[in-house]
């Protein structure tokens, strides 16, 4: 059995390992990835390869870039899925029924050996003839999953620097975010340039996706500061933003399309 665990806290991951080759010593753990980000990545380029998909997934509902059922979204799932989740367990006390398990973190032995006979019987099932149990299963979590889910709060104002004072900057006047050597700034539709002490992949996190777009690995904007989208080489796109930027803005090739598409929202 091929298994992808999708874990952000790398103690969970060891202990999901242990487990497994306890439990479960002829599982083969084919990768371990941390977000949303990456497993898309990681599931698109195995698959270009030709390579056997995993599975099964061992998938954490809340990831560092956001909710993981994210995923089913950019890419798609052709593996079993077991949640993985600190939420109560009476919140998720529907999912049992289930052709999917979820797992309770910290993960119990008892609870996962639980999840791989499920995972068994229902390899059984699949196999007699009856394929159509899985996919209604997963639809059936993943529509429960965000019902259940509290809404992401996303940042609503930052604290920045202006000269020897503080001032506290709404979400809603920051036209684009960027970085330069290393260091991140933001500007509002008025022009100003102000410093961050955020990461990018920290700010992609903080920014709620209807309204900001990563474009490339140092930049991220808003609808209203796009003013002109022309094509540009090797499938990309260049951008001109109000208020003006300096460089050169062009959205990398792998987010073209999904750029397209929120552009069109």
């Amino acid at each position: 059995m091929n298994i992808l665990i999708v874990e952000d806290e790398k103690l969970a991951v060891r202990k999901l390992t242990r487990l497994l080759e306890e439990v479960a010593p002829h599982v083969v753990i084919k990768g371990v990835t941390p977000s949303i980000e990456a497993t898309v990545t990681w599931i698109d380029e195995n698959r270009g390869k030709n390579e056997k998909e995993p599975d099964l997934i061992f998938l954490d509902i809340e990831l560092a870039d956001g909710q993981s059922f994210e995923i089913f979204n950019r890419t798609e799932i052709r593996s079993m899925v077991i949640f993985t989740t600190s939420y109560d367990e009476y919140a998720l006390q529907a999912f049992k029924v289930n052709s999917i398990d979820y797992l309770l973190k910290p993960v119990q032995k008892e609870d996962l050996q639980r999840g791989l006979k499920k995972y068994e019987d229902l390899v059984g099932y699949k196999q007699r003839g009856n394929v159509t149990v899985v996919p209604e299963g997963l639809e059936n979590i993943l529509k429960n999953l965000r019902l259940q889910q509290p809404a992401k709060e996303y940042r609503k104002r930052f604290l920045v620097k202006q000269g020897a004072r503080m001032i506290s900057v709404e979400v809603g006047d920051i036209a684009f975010f960027y970085t330069e050597e290393s260091i991140s700034f933001f500007k509002n539709y008025q022009g100003q340039k102000f410093v961050l002490d955020y990461r990018m992949d920290e700010l992609e996190g903080f920014l709620d996706p209807e309204h900001f777009f990563r474009v490339n690995r140092g930049m991220i904007v808003t609808h209203q500061a796009v003013t002109q989208i022309q094509p540009y080489y090797n499938h990309r796109l260049a951008l001109a933003l109000q208020p003006a930027f300096e460089k050169e803005v062009i959205v990398s090739r792998e987010k073209t399309g999904d750029f397209k598409k929120w552009m069109g929202k």
